[in-house]
């Protein structure tokens, strides 16, 4: 039995180690050189933790970085990447939490790290260590004899209402138990190219890590810059051969916003699937088109689940503007469910329910906060026999005709106005599938009893609004349009909800 990821990066390298695991814009690394700094690494970070303790990382991603992270479970560890692009106050909060006995860091933000986090932990270049070459393999041995699938193997902060970063704690069992499904369900095999889109600090970039060294295949990291410049990044694709796309909705976006399969088309292609949010059709049917030898899915999941919990594989067809692209069904071993307000089940097709989840792919809870994670992972209410836990998502979704989930929106993002509940969602769905609109973002001012709508796109404001008020009943028309010029981002590639409320003054 599987209980610890190293388990598979070594199987890998045993099968192929000449092999090129991962590969960064300046070098690239084979299994075995992966595995031989991850166990200098490794044998340096026992010394500095304790089993089942945080290694924080203060660097962007590479090859190195990837190393490192496996260097920290050598070591018995956990490893927390911080982004280096946030504010300070945000990394203060994180690492308050997180509170690491040692942060690693590489040649170029080792300095950085001490001015700004000097006086927090033990601060470490990696390069040094990995100069040093020093690999304690009897040790190493027995800090992986004491552990166990209920180990931490990473912890990615997300957003928390109080302001204060929450740090999902997931554990080996849970990806142990979600990769085998995914790569089932994708397909990804040993002779893939996986291109990396998301940052190691999202767990996007879990399915790409993983399921690389699980079958063996190779994993290419795009510079982050790159998704500001379209013909470096379409030249990335097509130069290293890449075959799978697991990116978040907003770089598929930028794509087909800044016309990229106008310069280059990379052929090689076979696999793209999104998440994140709501794929708009219209950028949707430019990428099928342009990728037309590919298949389509569509994943859900939020970061406390491991990654995704549903899928859908789209067919291969031009989609409508008005269709809706279904969540569809349960990985297996994952069970997903509806349940109403009054925690009744709900099985009947169009009728809403929160999206609940349990099994083992749910995370260990909430870092240091066990009043976050009580609030969330808590009891399944309709098991009254015996302890099963499961997590609410807080997101809104319902049944299709075909049985298949379709995702609504968000619970906090369900309104009250003029007498009548509305999804923000399916105003942001309607709008973007007018003509002359890229992408749109609907938010609610309670104070004001105002529905605001931002948007981009070519179209004439007025005309749109007009056209608003044929396509949608008139309690859901936008009291206010915001052109922009740019949708504001979150550094995971989410609309910023809290920028487009800054600019109107919402509360």
């Amino acid at each position: 039995m599987t209980k610890n990821i190293l388990e598979w990066l070594e199987a890998s390298c045993l099968k192929h180690p000449n092999k090129i695991a991962v590969a960064d814009e300046t070098a690239e690394m084979t299994y075995a050189e992966l595995v031989k700094d991850a166990k200098i690494l490794g044998t340096t970070l026992a010394t500095y933790i304790q089993p089942r303790q945080a290694v924080a990382m203060y660097m962007e991603k590479s090859n190195t970085t990837l190393a490192a992270m496996y260097g920290a479970v050598y070591a018995g560890g956990f490893y927390s990447l911080i982004d280096t692009r946030q504010p300070i106050g945000r990394i203060e909060k994180i690492l308050e939490v997180l509170s690491p006995n040692v942060i690693l860091s590489n040649e170029r933000f080792y300095e950085e790290a001490r001015e700004k986090l000097g006086s927090t932990a033990n601060i470490v270049k990696v390069e040094d260590i990995i100069r040093e070459g020093i690999i304690d393999e009897n040790m190493l041995a027995g800090i992986r004899k004491q552990a166990a699938s209920t180990d931490p193997l990473y912890v990615n902060f997300t957003s928390g209402s109080t302001g204060v970063p929450k740090g999902v704690v997931v554990g080996h069992g849970s990806v142990i138990d979600f990769i085998p499904e995914f790569v089932k369900v994708s397909g990804i095999c040993a002779d893939d190219r996986i291109a990396n889109q998301a940052p190691f600090d999202f767990d996007v970039s879990v399915k790409d890590i993983y399921s690389s060294i699980y079958v063996g295949a190779r994993v290419e990291l795009i510079p982050r810059e790159f998704f500001s410049n379209p013909t470096h990044l379409m030249d990335f694709l097509c130069d290293h051969q890449v075959t799978v796309l697991t990116w978040a909705v907003s770089a598929m976006c930028f794509v087909s916003i800044m016309n990229g399969f106008g310069y280059r088309n990379p052929e090689t292609i076979r696999l793209v699937m999104f998440s994140g949010e709501v794929m708009p059709i219209k950028h949707l049917n430019i990428w099928m088109k342009n990728c037309p030898k590919a298949e389509f899915i569509n994943l859900y999941g939020p970061t406390e689940i491991t990654c995704n919990c549903t899928y859908y594989r789209l067919e291969n067809r031009e989609y409508n503007a008005d269709e809706i692209i279904p969540i569809g069904s349960a990985f297996d071993n994952e069970k997903v469910f509806l349940l109403s307000d009054e925690n009744k089940l709900v099985d009947t097709p169009n009728e809403s329910g929160e999206i609940c989840v349990a099994g083992a792919c749910l995370a260990l809870g909430y870092y240091h906060d066990g009043e976050k994670t009580a609030a969330v992972f808590v009891q399944n209410p309709l098991n009254t026999v015996y302890y099963e836990r499961m997590y609410r998502t807080g997101d809104l979704a319902k049944y299709n005709e075909q049985g298949e989930l379709v995702y609504i929106g968000r619970k906090d993002f369900q309104i009250k106005h003029l007498g009548h509940r509305i999804e923000l969602g399916e105003i942001e769905s309607l709008v973007q599938g007018r003509s002359g609109v890229v992408r749109a973002c609907a938010i609610y001012d309670h104070n004001k009893k105002r529905i605001y709508l931002f948007w981009l796109g070519e179209r004439d404001q007025k005309e749109l609004h007009n056209e608003l008020k044929v396509v949608m009943p008139s309690y859901m028309v936008p009291n206010k349009l915001v052109h922009l010029d740019e949708m504001p981002m979150t550094k995971n590639g989410k609309i910023d909800r809290a920028v487009l409320k800054k600019m109107e003054g919402i509360e």
